[in-house]
């Protein structure tokens, strides 16, 4: 059968376009999707489905790829979560659903691309959204994703002690986050309802599998794309551990920063001097493909829990969020710090992702200076790329960290912490005293915040960097786009969940109106 469109990977923006493009019943639409497919809430797994109320890490999940990537310099390897699954990292994150700031866009469309400034984008944005706490020219009521905040009678003591402790040192108040302007200490925006997290399965692709002009293949891992005269003609993917292929007159990669550009490469599409010794002809030499990978770099700062406190894992982690601008930066919202209600050893050092450590509060880096990249190490698409994170690799990103550090040790002395927090695990005084000890205490504790984007970004045709256009069309080869946060040319001040659907609407309505 041809399709219309085929979309490799149903993941966080592909479950979107999947939706979208398939609202015109002449259009037949094949997702393919290298996880397992859960059709409706009933047969979703309890860890997938009750996002706040379990502790199941998404390093431990079947639902997981099971990556791993060098984090720094001075780091020993670490997980890289992304999601296997319908829904994608959408169905296995902690559900923090923040956007990006409006500057963020405009610096994008001062760039050259025009169609993402914030203005262009705040539509799609509402567009998606059902917000339950705010209303109003800034938010959506009527879109699939169910956004709510826990009302501060629902923190826990963790999490009131945080948000105590910030206004003490000054912080403003922060009730919606999702204001385009909103800076200092507040409620996170969830997209979770009554315990449920709207993934963009459960959002999107479930109310649209009555179709019958949509074909959902589970378990269908893309080998290579196929062309013919310069243009994208189908895909090659295996299932239940035969080759098959699939014809399409567009096809659209959704398989994620590191998914898209690993098939790019695996296609013949990619930095000639990475295929040539692999044995793979170069179709077209890209040498940006892979590179400008870009992430929030984020680390812990650890207490040990009070005497008197409970810590439940299976009551939510994260509620409160600090946003504010680092000292000396000309970057508003800069800096995001989180408090988590408890926390555990990383798994791949050892720990178990479920059992109670301590509290935690952990500042995370935006607008990261340094770059990381990756390296396609086999032919064979079962093989994972070489991930080199390159985390707080420049002097202004450990500035930074090292400011939001001692931020995060002295946010604890306030006296709200008194009931909550006993001696703190780490850093010690003496590495917090010193820069060079605390960098090399961040560079060894650096950790991805799996908000990775960039790899394969857009940029003009003459750019030998850009792999796109502003529209998600691959430069060189027709009828071939991507849509997901390799395009996006750096992370957004923000969790990258909210921005990642948001794509998947732009995109869609770019196709939908002959762009």
């Amino acid at each position: 059968m041809l399709y219309d469109t085929i979309i490799v990977g149903g993941g966080t923006a592909g479950c979107v376009l999947a939706a979208r493009l398939t609202e015109d019943s002449s259009h037949s639409v094949l997702l393919l999707e290298a996880g397992p497919d859960y059709a409706d809430l009933s047969s979703l797994p309890d860890k997938l489905k009750y996002g706040l109320l379990t502790a199941a890490d998404i390093i431990q999940s079947d639902h997981d790829w099971g990556f791993t990537g060098r984090a720094s310099s001075l780091a020993d390897d670490m997980g890289a979560p992304r999601g296997k699954v319908t829904g994608g990292s959408s169905a296995v994150n902690g559900q923090i659903f923040l956007r990006g700031i409006p500057e963020d866009f405009d610096a994008w469309a001062e760039a050259g691309h025009t169609e993402w400034s914030f203005d262009k984008i705040l539509p799609f944005y509402r567009k998606l959204e059902t917000d339950h706490d705010y209303q109003g020219e800034f938010h959506g009521g009527d879109g699939p994703v169910q956004v709510k905040r826990f009302p501060r009678k629902e923190w826990l003591p963790v999490q009131n002690a945080f948000y105590e402790a910030c206004i003490g040192v000054g912080f403003p108040e922060a009730g919606d986050f999702n204001h385009p302007y909103a800076s200092g200490v507040g409620a996170c925006p969830l997209n979770n309802l009554d315990g449920i997290r709207y993934s963009t399965s459960v959002a999107y692709l479930n109310p649209a599998r009555s179709r019958t002009n949509l074909t959902v293949q589970a378990n269908a891992l893309a080998h290579r794309l196929l062309f013919s005269g310069g243009r994208a003609t189908g895909v090659e993917y295996s299932t239940d551990g035969a080759l098959a292929t699939a014809e399409g007159g567009n096809i659209i990669l959704c398989a994620g920063p590191i998914g898209s550009p690993q098939l790019l490469m695996l296609s013949a599409i990619g930095p000639a001097d990475q295929l040539t010794p692999l044995g793979i002809d170069v179709l077209r030499d890209a040498p940006g493909i892979g590179r400008n990978m870009r992430d929030h770099p984020g680390v812990g700062v650890a207490w040990n829990p009070g005497p008197d406190l409970v810590m439940d894992p299976e009551l939510p982690r994260y509620q409160v969020l600090l946003r504010y601008t680092a000292s000396d930066s000309s970057r508003r919202n800069d800096m995001q710090i989180f408090v988590s209600s408890f926390a555990t050893d990383r798994v791949d050092r050892g720990g178990d992702g479920w059992t109670p450590v301590g509290i935690a509060i952990r500042p995370v880096l935006n607008l990261a200076q340094s770059e990381g990249g990756f390296q396609l190490t086999s032919a064979d698409p079962e093989v994972q790329v070489a991930l080199d994170y390159n985390l707080l690799g420049e002097e202004d990103d450990r500035r930074r960290m090292r400011e939001a550090v001692r931020l995060s040790a002295s946010l604890a002395e306030h006296h709200a912490y008194d009931a909550v927090a006993g001696d703190r695990l780490g850093p010690s005084d003496d590495i917090l005293e010193s820069d060079a000890s605390l960098d090399k205490w961040m560079l060894e504790n650096a950790t991805t915040t799996h908000h990775i984007c960039g790899t394969a970004r857009m940029g003009a045709s003459t750019d030998p960097a850009a792999t796109t256009d502003q529209f998600g069309r691959v430069h060189g080869v027709r009828n071939l786009r991507i849509a997901d946060l390799s395009i996006i040319p750096e992370c957004v001040r923000a969790n990258t969940n909210a921005t990642a659907i948001m794509l998947g609407e732009r995109i869609s309505d770019f196709i939908q109106r002959g762009f």
